[in-house]
């Protein structure tokens, strides 16, 4: 999987938005907002990569957590989100 090239991750008063461009804009009305944790994610998903590698790379240098739990927020929070809405490909 990686990210539609119809969105864009821009940094906004200091927050991260994922926003629409070109003709997606006219099918996706809106912006998310991401936090430090979600960033890394969408950067990891600008090249082809998996769930397996997101959660191993969440699990190894982000987390102190039970690889469960992480696959759990991974899976919950930014995976299921973005597929959801179109935004993975």
């Amino acid at each position: 999987m990686r990210v539609d090239d119809g969105f864009v991750l821009r940094e906004i008063a200091g927050d991260y938005v994922i926003i629409p461009t070109g003709k997606t804009v006219l099918d996706f009305n809106g912006m998310i907002t991401v936090n430090e944790v979600g960033v890394s994610i969408w950067k990891m998903l600008q090249e082809e990569t998996t769930f397996e590698n997101i959660v191993k790379w969440a699990f190894l240098d982000e987390y102190d957590a039970d690889e469960e739990t992480v696959k759990a927020d991974v899976q919950e929070i930014f995976w299921t989100a973005l597929k959801r809405l179109g935004i993975l490909k």
